[in-house]
């Protein structure tokens, strides 16, 4: 018994660890996508989302092919204007993942929730992800709008990086146990 709630005490101590400033759990957040991105990917960058991906250069290795834990840097738009990143929960298939982020959808008429496992497409020429559409809860799947991005900053240090610099541990509740697959997979090729 004792060792059940110590147990117990160190799981909530660990979730309230990695989940964002005034949020028991991950999925309990409310507020911007950067410190959520944070604490869901264990990446350590600061800033506006948009100068992640030039923030990395040096520090973690960058690349165009996703991976479970990796942060997709969305770029500076007219409709980011400072920009998004979004952490990659599942890879579906080659152009479908999910992702769990903040700060996207509206929940009861708010912005700023956390969303896990949510379906983002690939609609670059390239297969490259530099241009991506996502879901959106307010239409109750993919937006119309087309997104730029930079590509995915794995947790993995780059060669150049610090030597204090370590590598990135992503949250036990980056995904959940039975994600939507087959929803998934309408979303992004109904939206075609």
């Amino acid at each position: 018994m004792r060792k059940r709630v110590a147990f117990s005490v160190l799981l909530a101590a660990a979730l309230s660890a990695a989940a964002p400033a005034g949020a028991q759990s991950l999925l309990e957040y409310v507020g911007e996508c950067v410190p959520f991105a944070r604490a869901a990917s264990g990446i350590q960058i600061y800033g506006d989302a948009w100068t992640w991906w030039g923030q990395a250069d040096g520090r973690y290795q960058r690349g165009n092919v996703p991976r479970i834990g990796a942060v997709l840097a969305f770029s500076k738009s007219a409709r980011l204007p400072l920009g998004h990143v979004a952490v990659v929960s599942r890879i579906v298939e080659k152009r479908v993942l999910m992702i769990t982020h903040a700060n996207w959808s509206r929940l009861n008429g708010e912005r700023g929730h956390a969303e896990q496992d949510v379906t983002l497409f690939d609609v670059s020429e390239r297969g490259d992800w530099s241009l991506v559409k996502v879901w959106y809860r307010d239409r109750n799947g993919l937006g119309s709008s087309i997104y730029p991005a930079h590509g995915f900053i794995y947790g993995t240090p780059d060669r150049n990086a610090p030597a204090t610099l370590r590598k990135a541990r992503p949250s036990a509740e980056l995904t959940a146990r039975q994600p939507d697959y087959v929803g998934s997979l309408i979303d992004a090729y109904a939206a075609r």
